[in-house]
């Protein structure tokens, strides 16, 4: 039987790119603005990242608040991988 466990890299990756999301909490609240997401997205070669950002909020902000909570962060990790996003 194969195994279906995900390689270390793809979670070494998640927690490499979660620790650099949540260096943009510029203000340190603990969440990430939009204004943080896009300055974050830049930072990870988008070449839209205002837009960029209101799609991952979209996407990964269950609670509607308009910000990214740690709660949250897995969703937007997983948001950022599926598009391709990876530390340089």
């Amino acid at each position: 039987m194969p195994n279906k466990c995900k390689p270390a890299s793809v979670d070494l990756l998640a927690d490499q790119l979660k620790g650099l999301l949540k260096r943009y909490d510029t203000n340190n609240d603990g969440k990430l603005s939009k204004d943080e997401l896009k300055a974050a997205f830049k930072t990870l070669g988008s070449r839209i990242p205002g837009w960029r950002a209101g799609w991952a909020i979209h996407h990964a902000d269950a609670n509607d608040d308009g910000y990214i909570s740690e709660d949250e962060m897995e969703e937007l990790v997983k948001y950022a991988m599926k598009l391709g996003f990876q530390m340089h």
